[in-house]
């Protein structure tokens, strides 16, 4: 029987082009790929969104993205730097964009895997990360993943193209990205995307001005 294609979208990383955190997404990503997921990654300069303002009734063409593409995943990953020992403020940002998926079929991030993924210069940031990413997924009423991966940079280095010469960390990273598939899939089958979720860009500027407030 064939397997039903899942989407996974990687959201993460930092302002600094290359960045640890997004190759370790890209793992994560290439894995999915090879597992016959759909792919896309949210990263950089692509996370730098206004200041996410309920309020706001008109959204930018990168926030406009991020909500589409979030609304199409059947799975997601979220890749953060440990800033300070927590999240840091470009990955929260583009997260409370979720807030425009209230009125969603599949509000926030429901009936969706999601993958966690945290780098630190050092084992307590990146430990101290990923438990605060799962609390905003599990707010977000999104399904984390089993397993979590933490990142020391100090012990992992990866490839423009996710590769990483840590085989402990480069193991975690696959396995992660076989649960998120997995249970993609199972949710895919058991709760089918509903069609209002691919909504062309316009009326998802006119949706997000409508909720707002």
């Amino acid at each position: 029987m064939q397997q039903q294609t899942v989407k996974v979208v990687g959201i993460g990383g930092s302002p600094r082009p290359h960045s640890t955190a997004e190759r370790a997404l890209r793992t994560v990503l290439r894995e999915a790929r090879r597992l016959g997921a759909e792919t896309s990654l949210i990263g950089g300069s692509e996370l730098m969104l206004p200041l996410y303002d309920p309020r706001e009734e008109i959204r930018s063409p990168q926030a406009l993205r991020l909500i589409a593409e979030i609304a199409s995943a059947n799975g997601v990953v979220i890749a953060s730097p440990a800033y300070h020992g927590t999240v840091s403020g470009l990955v929260k940002n583009a997260l409370d964009y979720v807030e425009e998926l209230r009125g969603d079929p599949r509000p926030y991030l429901s009936d969706r895997a999601i993958g966690l993924l945290a780098v630190g210069q050092g084992w307590q940031g990146a430990v101290s990360t990923l438990g605060t990413l799962r609390t905003v997924t599990h707010a977000l009423r999104g399904w984390p993943t089993p397993l979590g991966v933490a990142v020391n940079s100090e012990a992992a280095t990866f490839d423009a193209d996710g590769g990483c010469d840590h085989p402990h960390i480069r193991d975690q990273l696959t396995a992660m990205a076989v649960q998120v598939v997995d249970f993609a899939r199972l949710r895919r089958t058991a709760v089918p995307v509903p069609v209002p979720v691919a909504l062309p860009t316009e009326e998802l500027a006119v949706s997000a001005g409508r909720t707002a407030g």
